[in-house]
Formats: structure tokens, C-alpha cells, sequence
């Protein structure tokens, strides 16, 4: 089966492809290094979607400003939705985060309008709404250099592995439309100012961590577990201290 992913060099949608490439299917990687730029009105997509039976995006942009988001995925979907119809594509699977829809709020906002989007198109369409990735912390940490402090927002999260999600991703394109699919969130609920103080020891940073609060609903989201799998989720078996373990060591 023909299967394209639409961000599939990212970590997720890297995991999503080899899921894809091990269950014996064709993965089509879109990419402006493949030649397909979908914030371009799609360039170079109508060709690239020829023969695919279902289209996974797990594209993502780096920003917390709402406006920023809502344009990227705002723009990317309709690439990829008017693109599928053109094409006959039959199956759309996008990748969203728990509690996107309950607070549509800085980097959410633009999931939102994702999810939104694809629910309302004329084509099958499924979505997975997963937890933070183990990554999160790491990318956390990256934004002050080693040895800094590090200001992280008082959060509770369920983070789950990339793989299990590329691997979920992967089954879900190669089936029927599910609709709107079960959470997918790891096996714990975690602080992640501790997740990346844990980070930080286990590759040697000396840097702190300060935790804040931040104001308003989308910082009490962070905190009262608003942003936590609801009843029925799929837990992930790899838990933070797996993904620690990976690591290279310092």
C-alpha cells in the first residue's frame, strides 16, 4: 500500500515511516527536500500523491503564538485536503494533541483549527490525539544553552514514546477511517519541570530549572491535568526512564 506521510522526516514522522516501510508498505515522504513545499499552496504534491491510499500528516511548526499556528496548519491542511481530493486519495490521518480541542489556546489554537478542518472535509478522515512525546523535556532544555537556567511552565503530562506513536500512526493509515480514535498517552502522568531537571542530569547539564506558573487558562490547562488522556486511553509500554536510558551517555 502507498502511503504518504507529510512531515515524515521529523521524529515522529520518522517513526512513522519505518512502522510503515516494516508492515511491508510504500511510504511517500513529503518534504521541501523531497520537493514538496505545503505552506507553497502544495507545490509538487498532485504528482507526489498519485497511487496513495491514505495521506498521515504529522507536520509541526515551532511556535507558541496562536496566529503563527493557526496559519501553518491552517495552510498545510488545506494543501493536503484539496490535494487528496484531486487525486482521489481516500484516507486522511493527522496527528493532534490531547486537550487541543478543550483549549484552543498558543500552539493548540492551531491544532484546533487542524482537527476542525479535517472533520469537516468530504473524505475519510481519522485522528489520533496523542500526549507529549519524551522528547518534550529535551526540547524544553534546548532553549537555553548548557549550563543556563531553565524556565519551565508548571505542567502535568503523560508523555509517551515517538515510536509508539509512529508505530499507531502507521496501523491506523493502512486501515479504515476510525474518525476521531482513542487518546494515546504513556503509562505514567508526570511534572515536567522534574521530567526536564531528569533531562538535564542524565546528559550532564549543571543548569537549573524554575518552575512557572503561567497565567490565564492556558496555564491553569498545564496544570489541573486538562491537557491529560481522558478514560479509555491507550497507554504506551516505554516510560520516561526508558527514554533516559537511551540516551548517549555524557
Amino acid at each position: 500500500m502507498r502511503i504518504a506521510v507529510a512531515g515524515g522526516t521529523g521524529v515522529v514522522g520518522g517513526h512513522t515511516v519505518a512502522a510503515l516501510r516494516a508492515a511491508g508498505h510504500e511510504p511517500v515522504v513529503l518534504s521541501r527536500a523531497r520537493g514538496v513545499d505545503l505552506t507553497q499552496a502544495g507545490k509538487g504534491l498532485a504528482d507526489a500523491l498519485t497511487g496513495c491510499a491514505a495521506v498521515v500528516d504529522v507536520t509541526s511548526v515551532q511556535t507558541t503564538r496562536a496566529s503563527v499556528s493557526e496559519q501553518f496548519f491552517g495552510t498545510v491542511t488545506r494543501s493536503l485536503l484539496d490535494a487528496e481530493r484531486a487525486a482521489g486519495v481516500p484516507h486522511h490521518v493527522v496527528l493532534s494533541i490531547v486537550g487541543a480541542a478543550e483549549v484552543p489556546a498558543a500552539y493548540y489554537a492551531g491544532k484546533a483549527l487542524q482537527e476542525r478542518m479535517v472533520q469537516e472535509a468530504q473524505t475519510g478522515w481519522s485522528i489520533l490525539r496523542a500526549a507529549q512525546f519524551h522528547e518534550f523535556a529535551a526540547q524544553l532544555a534546548a532553549r537555553s544553552k548548557p549550563g543556563r537556567l531553565r524556565l519551565v511552565p508548571a505542567m502535568k503530562s503523560q508523555p509517551v514514546a515517538a515510536a509508539e506513536v509512529g508505530e499507531a500512526l502507521a496501523a491506523i493509515a493502512a486501515g479504515e477511517p476510525r474518525g476521531l480514535d482513542r487518546d494515546l498517552a504513556g503509562p505514567r502522568v508526570e511534572d515536567m519541570p522534574t521530567l526536564v531537571r531528569r533531562y538535564l542530569a542524565a546528559t550532564g547539564d549543571r543548569g537549573r530549572v524554575l518552575t512557572v506558573p503561567l497565567p490565564g487558562r492556558w496555564g491553569r490547562s498545564l496544570r489541573d491535568g486538562t491537557l491529560l488522556a481522558g478514560p479509555g486511553a491507550r497507554l504506551g509500554a516505554a516510560t520516561f526512564d526508558d527514554f533516559l536510558a537511551g540516551l548517549p551517555r555524557p
